[in-house]
């Protein structure tokens, strides 16, 4: 097989047969084979210099007050390493606190009824007064009834979001909680901060939602809600998952979820806080894994 020789001196002393001496001489800088006859590029360099505009992307976050915590670092969220969803990096504003392991998420309707919204301040605060935090996803309805509670009441809340942190806050209106929620509690999201909204970003945002905590509570649904997707995830992280009994009695998917094991189909803020006591008490304190 020929093999094309890269410089011209090379090709002379080739021609000229295996007896000739031809002087050795450095390659010719102008000539195009230059780069080729260099010595070669560490590939450590060549990482370097690739890795060097991602470095300072992510100190810029740092500026805007995101932080950026992976699945190496002491601070990512203890429940959520254990589902298999677990994303590679969480980029967050505010704080993430060892004690989060214990909260419990507060989902449903966005399209809530008044009842529904009512039972969802008084389940957030009842959670709140004991010390529990709030995890919910900062859509209205629901979402946004659980965490206005809790901030009222001077608790901790998390919200997941389905959007990178530098984008506006989708919905809108939710603006002024996400920063009061920054401010005293967390924001999280999976994605790149310049992540715009996108309809397989919310069952995404679903599984580190359920990941993260130790329950969900499902306080309102409809039969096509996107909240029975949590639910779902939920028991197949182990997680227990309560129901209110309207959307038992109110959604096929409901009646059918409800009878499998580690549900439970409310019957007040009582009940969720006595079923929360018996789970903490037979599971070993994450912490010391």
């Amino acid at each position: 097989m020929n093999r094309q020789r890269c410089c011209s001196h090379s090709a002379t002393a080739s021609a000229a047969g295996p007896t000739s001496r031809t002087p050795s001489r450095s390659p010719d800088p102008r000539s195009p084979c230059w780069n080729r006859c260099s010595l070669p590029t560490s590939p450590h360099s060549n990482i370097s210099r690739r890795l060097d505009p991602v470095e300072k992307e992510i100190e810029s976050w740092a500026d805007e007050g995101i932080n950026l915590v992976t699945v190496l670092d002491e601070e990512y969220p203890v429940q959520l390493l254990m589902v298999h969803q677990r994303p590679p990096f969480l980029t967050c504003r505010g704080f993430l606190d060892p004690a989060d392991q214990f909260g419990v998420a507060v989902v449903g309707s966005r399209h809530a009824t008044a009842r529904g919204l009512h039972i969802t301040r008084e389940i957030a605060t009842t959670l709140t007064k004991h010390d529990i935090t709030v995890f919910s996803g900062l859509a209205a309805g629901v979402d946004t009834a659980a965490h206005r509670a809790v901030v009222d009441a001077g608790g901790r809340t998390v919200s997941v979001v389905g959007t990178g942190l530098r984008r506006c806050c989708y919905p809108a209106e939710n603006a002024e909680l996400q920063q009061e929620i920054a401010r005293t509690g967390a924001v999280v999201s999976q994605f790149w901060p310049d992540a715009g909204p996108a309809k397989h970003h919310f069952p995404m945002r679903n599984a580190v939602m359920s990941g993260c905590s130790v329950a969900t509570v499902v306080v309102e649904a409809s039969e096509h809600s996107g909240t029975r997707i949590q639910a779902r995830l939920a028991l197949e992280h182990g997680r227990h998952v309560f129901f209110l009994p309207e959307v038992v009695s109110g959604t096929t998917w409901g009646q059918e979820v409800a009878q499998r094991p580690n549900t439970t189909v409310l019957e007040g803020p009582d009940h969720l806080l006595r079923v929360l006591d018996e789970l903490r008490a037979g599971v070993p304190d994450l912490i010391d894994l």
